[in-house]
């Protein structure tokens, strides 16, 4: 989480917190990676690219209801600082 504090604000990184509480309207899923035309998948013992275009276009769809619902900059920031002030707490 330190690290996500460190990072945040690099212009090539564009991150989002999602709240445990958010409605986000679609179910959680295994986490996956969005590159343009293809999502990305890393499971224990393999890796899978989702390429075709519809299926690309739900992972997009997907991925637009989570970054809608998370919290991003500023309240990202917060979010994680009290994950971590949690975390480390004695």
């Amino acid at each position: 989480m330190e690290r996500l504090l460190r990072d945040i604000d690099l212009p090539s990184l564009s991150l989002g917190v999602l709240p445990a509480t958010a409605d986000v309207g679609v179910l959680p899923k295994p986490g996956f990676n969005m590159y343009g035309d293809r999502a990305h998948y890393e499971l224990v013992s393999n890796s899978v690219d989702i390429t075709d275009p519809d299926e690309v276009a739900l992972h997009h769809k997907a991925f637009d209801a989570y970054s809608s619902a998370a919290s991003h900059g500023d309240a990202a920031r917060d979010l994680i600082a009290k994950a971590l002030a949690f975390w480390n707490r004695d």
